[in-house]
């Protein structure tokens, strides 16, 4: 009997899932996986700054405010998210992450997307949408690719 291995994308998505377990956020488990040359630079997982309480021990902090098309959006100010997390992550531990791949289980958000476009980060593997109508613009001028990894 032969064993299907999962494809290099299938497999740091797994990671990336996993990850995510790791999420104190109480609206959404987000995970990243920083990676190149087949190897894992760093990860990261929505929430609060080490050692801060975490919205799952004492509440998230929403806000509001409002996008240029006048849609609505809810964040929190305690939580940091994944692909923040990675970053700060690959930088506390010296690892360059420029021309690197990240992996994460939502689509960035477009704060979290202009910080990939800016450490050189070439593609973003993604497994689901996440408010994609909202980085379309951004992505038309940036390098950075888009790329749905299906499980």
């Amino acid at each position: 009997m032969i064993n299907e291995r999962p494809s290099w994308n299938q497999y740091f998505m797994t990671i990336t899932r996993q990850v995510a377990e790791r999420s104190t956020c109480l609206r959404a488990k987000v995970g990243a996986v920083i990676a190149r040359d087949r190897s894992i630079l760093a990860t990261g997982y929505n929430g609060s700054p080490a050692g801060l309480p975490h919205c799952s021990e004492v509440g998230c902090l929403i806000y509001e405010s409002r996008t240029p098309d006048g849609e609505i959006e809810q964040n929190c100010y305690r939580t940091i998210h994944a692909e923040i997390n990675a970053i700060t992550q690959a930088a506390r531990n010296g690892n360059a992450i420029r021309d690197a791949d990240i992996y994460v289980t939502h689509t960035p958000c477009i704060h979290c997307l202009k910080v990939l476009i800016n450490t050189g980060i070439q593609n973003v593997f993604y497994e689901r949408e996440y408010k994609l109508h909202t980085v379309a613009d951004l992505l038309s001028h940036a390098r950075i690719k888009l790329v749905q990894v299906v499980p």
